[in-house]
């Protein structure tokens, strides 16, 4: 018997891109509803740090996984509820139980056979003012390398 996944995650490694993809009207055929929790700016200055912290952790392999986004296949006859609101509420839920922000849109593939929702989310937090950090420095070196008083 074939398993079949109604779930399934995806690492995103350009999710301004991503995001781009699953709300606009004009790339997805049968866009019912869309969804967002932050700001626009909020995915391009996540992409924009994520792939600065990639680079300075001085990665040499593979690729800057900047957000997540799940696939998650509804049930046909959910077709009958507003999709605004069953949005909403799944993605609130979403939010409610991990505490992520996020951006979900409601659709139909181009046969109109997978009624699914798209919702990408980040670890992340967004903080209210940056933290700027100060590190003390105890120990001093030379020219050569060796440790100086």
């Amino acid at each position: 018997m074939p398993r079949h996944s109604f779930v399934q995650m995806t690492k995103l490694t350009d999710v301004c891109g991503r995001v781009d993809y699953i709300t606009n009207p004009k790339r997805q055929e049968h866009l019912y509803a869309t969804y967002t929790s932050v700001k626009p700016e909020y995915w391009k200055l996540l992409s924009k740090q994520s792939q600065f912290d990639f680079w300075r952790s001085h990665q040499s392999k593979g690729k800057c996984i900047e957000g997540r986004e799940l696939v998650i296949a509804l049930p046909e006859h959910l077709q009958q509820e507003d999709p605004d609101k069953l949005l909403l509420e799944f993605t609130k839920k979403f939010q409610d139980t991990y505490g992520m922000h996020c951006t979900s849109a409601l659709h139909h593939n181009k046969a109109k056979t997978n009624y699914h929702i798209h919702l990408i989310f980040s670890e992340r937090v967004l903080l209210e003012k940056p933290i700027i950090k100060i590190a003390s420095r105890n120990m001093f070196f030379d020219e050569e390398g060796r440790h100086v008083r």
